[in-house]
């Protein structure tokens, strides 16, 4: 059988996965499987509608905004390891 591992799980969707799972007296896994089931067999959405519109950005990204925002980043210390 396969498995399928997801990083970074938003715990605001997992709390909402796990409340469902209990509500249809499923485990989480079942609970997700019968989702992604429903999701993906149903005629009228594609896959594409159930992810959410990209964003686009309020001017052009350049090299040099790059850039800035990695400086700025570094100068503010924000990021950084406690040593």
């Amino acid at each position: 059988m396969s498995a399928l591992l997801i990083k970074d799980f938003p715990p605001e969707l997992h709390r909402k996965l796990k409340e469902e799972a209990a509500r249809h007296h499923r485990s989480m896994t079942r609970q997700a499987l019968a989702l992604l089931e429903q999701a993906l067999s149903s005629e009228t959405r594609n896959a594409a509608e159930l992810l959410p519109k990209p964003l686009k950005p309020a001017k052009p990204v350049t090299l040099n905004n790059v850039v800035a925002v990695i400086r700025e980043g570094r100068d503010s210390g924000k990021g950084r390891r406690p040593e």
